[in-house]
């Protein structure tokens, strides 16, 4: 059982249309290595893991990745909110208009669909590990380049935020790893 906190993680207010970093968002919202994934490989290999350690570690970083797509939601909302037709067509939305108006849809950046595929597991919990590990990382170097697309600060604190979690739940999984091989589980 989880309790919900209606708030952000952190709070997104972006003031400034911008339709291109909307689409260059949807990495981390339907990507391969976006928020969505990263939460649902987690959900899913905590049951390979050894011991309730594991699986509470994975379990509680699958729910801040949940939290972490809500964000990204925001921010692509708030970015896109009262575009007009052309805007949306000038920055390459105009097919996602098509079939989702301005409702948000699991896409990454180049409109490719999310796929179940994204969510990886070997059923070997320190394979897995360092799959979640390597995982974390390509999602903080993709918040890094996302980071250099802009020089909005009311972007750069929510992306800032982000790429820091991706950094603790790396050293976090790092810690597992170790402590499962010193363990020999």
């Amino acid at each position: 059982m989880f309790l919900y906190e209606k708030k952000l993680e952190y709070p997104v207010n972006i003031r400034k249309k911008d339709l291109k970093m909307a689409k260059y968002l949807m990495a981390q919202y339907g990507g391969p290595d976006g928020e969505l994934a990263a939460s649902l490989r987690y959900m899913n290999q905590r049951y390979s893991m050894p011991d309730d350690k594991g699986r509470a570690l994975l379990t509680d970083i699958a729910c801040e990745e949940l939290n972490h797509i809500e964000i990204i939601a925001a921010m692509i909302h708030q970015l896109t909110d009262g575009a007009s037709i052309d805007e949306l067509e000038k920055a390459g939305l105009g097919g996602h208009f098509v079939q989702h108006d301005h409702g948000l849809f699991l896409t990454d950046a180049n409109g490719v669909p999310w796929m179940a595929s994204y969510i990886e597991t070997t059923g070997d919990y320190i394979a897995d590990i360092e799959s979640d590990m390597a995982a974390e990382q390509r999602a903080r170097a993709t918040y890094e380049h996302l980071m250099d697309l802009t020089n909005d600060k009311d972007l750069l604190g929510p992306l800032s935020f982000l790429r820091q979690r991706e950094i603790v739940h790396y050293q976090r999984f790092k810690e597992l790893r170790n402590y499962y091989l010193e363990k020999k589980i």
